[in-house]
């Protein structure tokens, strides 16, 4: 029973009896049908738009899919959803982590045309099983972009030989979809910049001296495997998304190096201003987080050719786990981030480590950062949120999961609204 229940909640068995009586006699139902009905109903239940028991501002959470649901896989991860063709049409992209490999497998796009409450079957964006002569890639990291104007979407991705552990040393990859994402056309991408990059956040567009370009933030980790590669984060930039070139590396600090990655671009403070929030590690080991624990920022006033040195963002937590930041119609900035240790560290207040809760802050037009939000927390593992603005203030969200200790079993949908 303890099993079932967590395989259909999320929760960690321990904790399912203190999340409301609610969702105990939703649990007693499925199991009382599991028993008369057998096999059709674990079929049934395996389906799309469970609901789960939370604390936080998250609303009409759903899994929109599982691990257990892809055999040769032992994770799921690191989502991204933009809005669709239509009323009420979502898109997410999300990884498939295949057994033996670190971070890397394939990519599936999953739509949903109800807002979110149900998800369809996903379709293939990028396969590991697919080879390229005698050559087999795997891939990770999706990315996904419609350009304003258009009704092309493209899906960005890392594209790694398969024989590699994990997929540090990627190249760019495309395909886009002309029918709302329930298809993929691979693309091979024209790349002047010639080195490894690791992608985790959607393309911007900008201007620079009268032009109008698309800027997609990256960084590399040269020095995992190298002792004279580096730990830098750059920009990508583009006039028709198919070519890019390396734009600008983001300076580091002026107080001393820091591994600045996985960061996302938005407008900043200031007009015409771009701002990046970057994660952070210790440059020299990274597995050490920064002391304090802190994202960085950096701005670019000139259409993100130029960008000014890092520099820590006092208010934002960052303990080596990709946070998002962006900004709402109104001009108010959001920041959504696992609060707590790092991954691997344990503490009291944290017996398997970080990434579990989510929190988040806003910053509305020349103020400052609020007070600590909660965006999600179930007492179960939460990683790596990426949102997008359907109306003003009205956002809809995606974020991986799994168990109490366990990351990465299943991928959750939600929807919040940030107040002025």
């Amino acid at each position: 029973m303890k099993a079932f229940t967590q395989y259909f909640t999320g929760l960690p068995n321990q904790n399912v009896t203190s999340h409301t009586v609610h969702a105990s006699a939703r649990i007693s139902r499925l199991w009382l049908t599991l028993c008369g009905f057998g096999y059709l109903v674990v079929f049934a239940a395996t389906g799309y738009g469970q609901q789960s028991e939370h604390e936080g501002d998250i609303a009409d959470v759903r899994v929109i899919r599982r691990v257990e649901q892809h055999p040769y896989a032992w994770k799921i991860w690191q989502p991204v959803i933009i809005q669709g063709d239509k009323k009420k049409e979502l898109l997410v992209a999300f990884g498939v982590q295949v057994n033996g490999k670190n971070d890397m497998g394939d990519i599936l796009a999953s739509l949903s045309r109800d807002d979110g409450d149900t998800w369809e079957e996903p379709v293939s964006v990028f396969d590991h099983r697919e080879r390229q002569g005698a050559i087999q890639f795997a891939y990770a990291n999706p990315v996904l972009y419609r350009a304003p104007g258009q009704d092309i979407i493209w899906c960005f991705a890392m594209r790694c030989p398969m024989v590699n552990r994990n997929s540090e040393e990627s190249q760019l990859v495309g395909a886009f979809s002309a029918d709302g994402g329930r298809s993929w056309t691979r693309v091979e991408m024209a790349m002047h910049y010639t080195g490894p990059l690791i992608l985790c956040s959607t393309p911007v567009e900008a201007e620079f001296n009268g032009l109008k370009r698309f800027l997609l933030p990256a960084h590399r980790n040269t020095l995992q495997k190298d002792p004279f590669g580096s730990r830098d984060h750059f920009i990508l930039s583009s006039t028709s998304l198919l070519d890019w070139k390396l734009e600008a590396f983001i300076p580091q600090p002026e107080s001393g190096k820091v591994f600045l990655h996985e960061g996302n671009v938005a407008p900043g403070d200031a007009p015409g201003e771009l701002k990046i929030v970057m994660r952070t590690a210790n440059y020299e080991n990274d597995n050490r987080t920064t002391i304090p624990p802190r994202a960085y920022s950096s701005v670019s006033s000139d259409g993100g050719h130029t960008w000014s040195p890092a520099k820590e963002e006092p208010e934002l937590h960052n303990a080596k786990s990709k946070g998002f930041f962006g900004r709402a119609a109104d001009g108010t900035h959001l920041y959504v981030y696992n609060d707590g240790p790092a991954q691997r560290d344990k503490t009291p207040e944290f017996p398997y480590g970080g990434r579990t809760s989510l929190r988040y802050k806003t910053k509305p037009p020349g103020g400052t950062w609020s007070v600590e939000k909660t965006f999600y927390d179930a007492g179960i593992k939460n990683s790596y949120p990426t949102l997008v603005e359907v109306a003003p203030g009205d956002f809809r969200c995606v974020w991986d999961s799994g168990t109490a200790d366990t990351p990465r079993t299943h991928i959750h949908f939600g929807k919040l609204k940030v107040k002025p």
